[in-house]
């Protein structure tokens, strides 16, 4: 991955998660995350 795509890349997950918060409180961002932990919960009894 070059510097280029990563600063892209970088830019539109900050720009996503400033309009998620400035348009929906953060409620998406809520969601992911708890989502996320549910996913590490899953993939740690696996392990």
């Amino acid at each position: 991955m070059t510097d280029r795509v990563a600063l892209v890349m970088a830019l539109v997950i900050f720009a996503a998660i400033g309009l998620d918060l400035l348009l929906n409180h953060g409620a998406a961002l809520l969601f992911l995350l708890r989502k996320l932990e549910d996913l590490i919960i899953y993939v740690s009894f696996w392990r």
